[in-house]
């Protein structure tokens, strides 16, 4: 498979079909970008082109670290703005890793 261009953080799952979406990107100044997509491989492409959203835009190369899946937009929606809301302290703790036994 060709380099999808972006680098995916250990543990992350990237969803195969389209659907629900919210993830979480760290760009290349170790801010952390948060967005909705109904398809995220080529969302993040997007990102690590140049061609996604503004802000990511001059941050790349950027890293998957974190997704969540919904059953509807709305609901997707709902937790986007909820992750938006966090500080980075919260934001830096959703996405690290957690030790399972």
């Amino acid at each position: 498979m060709a380099d999808p261009g972006y680098a995916v953080a250990a543990g992350v799952e990237v969803p195969e079909r389209p659907g629900q979406y919210v993830y979480v990107l760290r760009c290349s100044d170790g801010t952390l970008y948060t967005g909705y997509t109904t398809d995220v491989r080529p969302r993040i492409a997007e990102h690590a082109a140049g061609e996604g959203a503004k802000y990511t835009r001059g941050r790349a190369p950027v890293e998957l670290v974190h997704v969540e899946s919904f059953d509807s937009r709305s609901d997707a929606m709902v937790r986007e703005h909820e992750i938006k809301q966090l500080d980075r302290t919260e934001k830096v703790a959703l996405v690290s890793p957690t030790d399972t036994p």
